[in-house]
């Protein structure tokens, strides 16, 4: 029987893809960094594999992002959350304080469509041309000029 990977481990192996590729990196320099095979980044890129801490601050390390980027854009609908009872060695909740008292935190949410969009070659390559444009002034006028062509 094929098992499916959890929600949580595909979005951050696409974070992994996402940022080698814009860093014009292969999955074979990646896993030499790592002292891993491509075979393996190409199992934790696919969600296939689940990056482990230690590993997770590995790759942060080598693709130059703090840890928290390969959260980026995760919703809670992503993962289905533990049952309260069921997550060992957590405490049962403390009714006695209200919901307000915890400071909720919410991080923008990127759609399945954008992040296969922001994964494409040509994205990328527009992106790296972009930032090579080195006057800012010039690279201000290329951007209205996009805006100005595009449908929206």
């Amino acid at each position: 029987m094929l098992a499916t990977s959890n929600p949580v481990d595909v979005h951050v192996g696409n974070r992994i893809r996402l940022r080698r590729t814009l860093l014009g990196m292969s999955q074979e320099r990646l896993g030499t960094a790592l002292g891993l095979t491509f075979q393996q980044v190409q199992k934790y890129e696919r969600g296939r594999n689940r990056v482990g801490a230690s590993r997770l601050y590995d790759l942060a390390h080598v693709l130059g992002v703090p840890v928290a980027f390969f959260f980026e854009g995760l919703s809670e609908h992503d993962a289905p959350a533990p049952e309260a009872g069921n997550v060992a060695g957590m405490a049962e909740p403390d009714e006695s304080l209200p919901d307000d008292s915890v400071p909720q935190c919410t991080a923008p949410s990127v759609q399945p469509d954008d992040l296969a969009l922001f994964s494409r070659r040509e994205t990328i390559e527009l992106v790296r041309a972009y930032y090579g444009i080195e006057d800012s002034g010039t690279r201000r006028r290329v951007l209205d000029l996009v805006r100005s062509m595009s449908a929206s």
